[in-house]
């Protein structure tokens, strides 16, 4: 399997690109998709892994691979976990994708931990984190290795200071009301919002989605913000909504 890949189904509607620099995640959230879309168990998944020869096969596919759509780090990982502090591999990466001719965007709930590759980029790439909540006892309990909430917000607005395009993924959405004070705390340093719903897991059959997706998009209007809504999400709003056939910036 290449390591630069063209990500499928829901994650495709975030980046056309993507690489995932570790095997596992040790932030341990308890809505993560990803130990089941990598077929490991849950705790095997919480210990992550370098993978083999890594940065030798990086370096040989990005100089092969014509630069076309941005590289999104990352998706069945982050590149910010706290094994990256020892191997310092996310700041490797970016370097042999920019050496290569690729844009790169990061994804991540490792808060402060980015800003050692803050010097890296530059206004052709994007810093993105995933929030979800602004409680840290709440964010403790459902991502208990992932950066506060505050931290991550304070990460992405010194990413904005710095010229570097930002975004915020909001999903998945576990309140709706939290979703919508993120927005109204992060406007004014985030350029892009990507919303998305919570999905597997019983509670999120409690929210009304129809809802939540119209505050979301006549909230971000308001305000004047560039966003885009996941299909299944935007499959609530009403026809003719812009948001049901928009594509993802």
């Amino acid at each position: 399997m290449s390591l630069i890949y063209e990500p499928a189904g829901r994650a495709r509607e975030y980046a056309a690109l993507a690489c995932n620099i570790y095997r596992g995640c040790d932030h341990a959230c308890t809505y993560c998709y990803a130990p089941a879309a990598t077929r490991r168990a849950a705790e095997t998944f919480r210990h992550p892994e370098e993978r083999p020869d890594f940065l030798r096969n990086l370096r040989k596919e990005a100089g092969a691979l014509k630069p076309t759509e941005p590289v999104l780090l990352c998706f069945t990982c982050d590149g910010y976990q706290s094994l990256d502090a020892k191997l310092g591999l996310t700041r490797e990466t970016i370097k042999i994708l920019h050496s290569a001719g690729h844009v790169v965007h990061i994804l991540t709930k490792g808060g402060s931990r980015a800003l050692r590759d803050i010097d890296l980029l530059g206004p052709r790439d994007a810093f993105a984190t995933t929030l979800t909540l602004l409680d840290d006892a709440a964010s403790y309990q459902w991502e208990p290795g992932a950066a506060l909430p505050g931290d991550r917000i304070a990460t992405i607005r010194e990413f904005h200071r710095a010229g570097i395009p930002t975004w915020v993924s909001l999903e998945p959405v576990l309140d709706p009301a939290i979703a919508l004070e993120i927005i109204q705390q992060t406007h004014e340093f985030v350029d892009l919002f990507k919303v998305g719903r919570w999905n597997y897991h019983a509670d999120a059959k409690l929210i009304d989605w129809a809802k939540f997706s119209r505050d979301a998009t006549a909230l971000l209007e308001s305000l004047g913000k560039r966003y885009y809504v996941k299909k299944d999400l935007a499959c609530f709003l009403p026809e003719g909504h812009p948001a049901r056939s928009s594509t993802a910036a």
